[in-house]
């Protein structure tokens, strides 16, 4: 995708950056139409022009040629006379019937409650050093039902990389528990590829209702288990040959991180891991950009949360006594995967 920077001279004095960032909201009101309309799926793969694709989304001729010149524009699809065609990347996740599909995720990324996060006040949680956000809603809140549903495209690349990486360990893990399990992608990638292991998943009782659902379709339903609470109150057993940490410490601040980890060193066996996946930054904190620019997400979202560097997690890892930690990432996704050993 092209940057508002691309083709302008090194050193030059532009505004397009600062231009660019305040119409920020515009490039979020376009891919949101375009899902929401199942834009990509009807260019299919021979493109379209705005009359076909007017009658395909029900959606005036006028509309349809501003929102794909603007997509074209944000490099989603490109322009080729009057025929607009799909990039490769627009291929693999806008197009519904995709195993990679990812636009789900619009209906909470740009929720009311995300962006009334983001947008009401932002110097207030720059001045705080954090927002109550996320944290302060309560369990039952239907934003987190429409989180899990909305995520379970977003995570799944991840997902099965960390469970064809798990296959491979020289003995596979056969009980697993997955904290704070969302969707539960990451423990039912693990339980389809592993015939032999169970899981059991940790999260609100909303949400697990969907990752419930979710197991039932991957036919692993009789391999898992659901316990509801929070992770750091219920009691979730012990002798897990490994547990999941996905996406979830940069809700939290060192110290409360750290406490979980021992939880969860308590409750392995005695070849067990702890596998955590996170948004990892450069020990500069500005590369790679995802990451880097995830710790505002968590400055937004939460009280104390954090985009946290390798050794920022290698020493919270060891502060609750495990010994052996490995860092690797997760591509194509921008994830890496941390996993801690006794």
């Amino acid at each position: 995708m092209s940057s508002a920077t691309d083709g302008m001279p090194a050193g030059e004095i532009s505004p397009y950056l600062l231009v660019d960032t305040m119409y920020a909201y515009t490039k979020s009101a376009a891919i949101k139409a375009a899902i929401e309309l199942d834009l990509f799926s009807a260019i299919g793969p021979e493109g379209s022009t705005t009359e076909k694709l007017s009658a395909a989304t029900n959606a005036s001729e006028r509309g349809v040629r501003i929102l794909c010149d603007l997509l074209v524009v944000n490099g989603f699809l490109v322009k080729d006379g009057t025929r607009y065609l799909l990039t490769p990347s627009s291929t693999a996740f806008l197009v519904r019937n995709s195993p990679a599909y990812m636009g789900a995720a619009i209906d909470f990324l740009v929720s009311p409650e995300m962006l009334g996060l983001f947008l009401t006040d932002p110097t207030a949680y720059v001045r705080n050093g954090g927002s109550l956000g996320l944290a302060n809603m309560e369990a039952n809140n239907p934003v987190w039902v429409k989180f899990a549903r909305g995520m379970e495209a977003f995570t799944g690349g991840s997902a099965m990389v960390v469970a064809a990486e798990a296959a491979t360990w020289p003995v596979p893990p056969r009980k697993i528990l997955d904290i704070a399990a969302g969707p539960g992608r990451f423990g039912i990638e693990l339980a389809k590829l592993l015939e032999t292991a169970e899981v059991v998943a940790v999260d609100w009782q909303p949400v697990l209702d969907v990752a419930v659902e979710n197991a039932e379709k991957a036919g692993i339903a009789a391999r898992y288990r659901v316990i509801a609470g929070s992770a750091f109150d219920v009691d979730w057993g012990r002798d897990y040959d490994l547990i999941l940490l996905p996406n979830f410490l940069h809700h939290f601040d060192v110290e409360t991180c750290v406490g979980l980890l021992r939880k969860c060193k308590a409750s392995l066996a005695a070849a067990g891991k702890v596998a955590v996946i996170e948004f990892v930054p450069n020990a500069d904190r500005v590369t790679p950009p995802i990451p880097a620019a995830f710790a505002w997400v968590m400055l937004a979202t939460t009280p104390k949360g954090d985009a946290y560097a390798e050794k920022e997690l290698a020493d919270m890892a060891n502060a609750a006594g495990f010994r052996s930690v490995s860092l690797k990432p997760l591509p194509p996704t921008p994830a890496s995967l941390l996993v801690c050993e006794q």
